[in-house]
């Protein structure tokens, strides 16, 4: 059952951007694009600042636990000298 939830939380996190992505620009000039009162370009694509800032985060905190539990079990497996 776990592991169905998790999948399903996986899947939906994935698949959100798919859903979300804006239309593309049409062809210059046209003003289908949201064209500015000065006639200049519009800035096409998106930063990818705050979605790297966010997969680092992620990145450091899954890794945090993997050594916080490796630690712990290396600890609990260890014998004490004299018995």
């Amino acid at each position: 059952m776990k592991t169905i939830k998790t999948v399903f939380i996986l899947l939906a996190i994935f698949a959100l951007p798919l859903v979300s992505l804006p239309d593309p620009p049409g062809p210059p000039g046209s003003g289908t694009a949201g064209s500015t009162q000065g006639g200049g370009q519009v800035p096409v694509g998106a930063p990818i600042d705050g979605g790297l800032g966010i997969l680092l985060a992620l990145g450091l905190g899954y890794g945090g636990k993997k050594l916080y539990n490796a630690r712990k079990s290396k600890q609990e497996n260890m014998v004490e000298p004299g018995n």
